[in-house]
């Protein structure tokens, strides 16, 4: 986690903004060739002028809090939340893995291969925005299961007793709302899974009251009880995404924080505080920069190309002669950090994907279509915008719903060999697991920049795209 000392890949933002946010409140502008000044410990010296920064601040608030505990000067203190949060993620899908298979079995499988998987250990031990964001969609997941789990008991015994089966305060769907208020304040993207999780409330408790015959299912689901749904869930994100625009609200010299001062929104906007004005402007531009973001880069990759690892992206590398960084050999050595994910559990996850998608759509199973929920949430947007500069490490936002994916298939596949042949099923699991940890120990030295000889890391190219 503390090496490299160098800011790779889009840390030369994140890092920077972090900083300069933690002490003015909002992120400033740096100067011509900053970051080998900032990687050497001279880290305050960003300019006054503000900087156009293309997404909300909490990602870069807990960046700044493993600074302000490690300091600036030091890369484990620019990478240490993530770090954290990565851990987290784990134990947290775990969680989920319980809740929706109640195996202890499945979730510690899950929790295995999230853990040992090149992409969620690269991510995690990178200052970059979406692993952060992979914990608190996870998260927000995990207490809209909660909900589910005691809110749908409690219709149906409602309906069943013929009293009312409205319910106003919905504690676990607020704790939903607020984490995926946060999530969406890391990054825009959370906005998909809060949508998804609205619509699914709104639709799966309409067929729940239908199938539970209660009179005037549609009026009450739909007209009574979805507004109740939408004010658990809603106001508590909203509250959350703007509280962390606090730093920016509260200083003067954030970018379009004057915006209103010489402008104003058109019709009844216009009667808003001169904040909030400014912020809606502030929005605007931000929005208008990701749809049009369309700048050629050499690691960018389609989104179809994200669930089989076509085209990974390599954060940082440096190639060392003999004598140097600790290099040893008589020929040269490489130093690589690549978003490589594990290739049998990525190839395996989207072909579980498939079979599910077939399943789903054969028996509606509700565990089944749980999963697809969060992966068509946080993937299929990204299809819509195919002309976007983006890339394949973003996959690790959805990838815990794959790996859940991955554990269900692996479930169905173990007993369907069992039923016949117990103990070929159990030695095709263990060299499942064996093999899929195998390849993570053979690609995790450009997972975590390891030093290799220059040949080891040709090794590990299989593909030229992976170059």
């Amino acid at each position: 986690m503390a090496l490299p000392q160098k800011l790779v890949f889009d840390e030369t933002y994140y890092v920077k903004d972090a900083l300069s946010l933690s002490q003015e409140g909002h992120e400033r502008n740096w100067p011509e060739g900053a970051n080998s000044s900032f990687e050497s410990g001279n880290t305050f010296i960003y300019l006054s002028d503000p900087s156009f920064v293309v997404h909300p601040p909490f990602g870069k608030w807990l960046i700044a809090s493993g600074m302000w505990l490690l300091g600036p000067d030091n890369a484990a203190g620019w990478r240490i939340s993530t770090a954290l949060l990565g851990i987290a993620t784990v134990a947290i899908l775990m969680l989920v893995a319980y809740k929706l298979f109640r195996s202890k079995l499945l979730a510690l499988a899950a929790g295995f291969f999230l853990a040992i998987d090149g992409l969620a250990i690269t991510m995690s031990r990178t200052a970059l925005l979406d692993a952060s964001l992979t914990f608190f969609l996870i998260l927000g997941f995990l207490f809209f299961l909660i909900d589910q789990e005691r809110i749908r008991v409690r219709i149906a015994g409602a309906i069943a007793s013929g009293s009312s089966s409205l319910v106003w305060f919905r504690p676990w769907l607020i704790l939903a709302g607020a984490t995926l208020g946060a999530a969406t304040a890391i990054k825009w993207s959370g906005l998909y899974l809060l949508a998804a999780i609205g619509l699914y409330i709104v639709f799966s408790e309409l067929a729940l009251r239908k199938n539970a015959g209660e009179k005037s299912w549609l009026r009450k689901g739909l007209v009574l009880q979805g507004p109740l749904s939408f004010v658990n869930l809603i106001p508590a994100s909203l509250g959350v995404y703007l509280s962390t625009w606090l730093g920016w609200i509260a200083t003067s010299g954030g970018y379009s924080r004057n915006w209103a001062e010489s402008n104003s929104l058109p019709g009844v906007f216009g009667f808003l505080p001169s904040w909030a004005q400014s912020l809606w402007s502030y929005h605007e531009a931000i929005y208008k920069f990701h749809i049009g973001l369309s700048t050629q880069h050499a690691y960018q990759s389609h989104p179809l190309n994200w669930l089989l690892g076509i085209r990974p992206t390599a954060f940082f590398f440096e190639n060392y002669p003999s004598g140097q960084m600790g290099c040893e050999l008589a020929s040269e050595c490489s130093m690589a950090i690549t978003a490589l994910g594990n290739p049998l559990i990525w190839v395996s996850a989207t072909a579980s994907l498939i079979y599910l998608l077939y399943r789903y759509f054969k028996s509606r199973e509700r565990v089944v279509g749980l999963i697809l929920l969060g992966v068509a949430a946080l993937y299929l947007p990204w299809l819509l915008f195919p002309e976007r500069t983006v890339f394949q490490f973003y996959a690790v936002s959805f990838q815990p719903w794959m790996i859940l994916a991955l554990v269900l298939t692996l479930q169905v596949s173990y007993r369907a060999i069992a039923g016949t042949r117990p103990e070929l099923a159990k030695s095709v699991l263990a060299a499942f697991f064996a093999l899929a940890l195998a390849l993570s120990l053979f690609f995790l030295p450009i997972n975590i920049g390891l030093l290799l000889p220059f040949e080891q890391w040709q090794i590990r190219m299989w593909l030229p795209s992976w170059i």
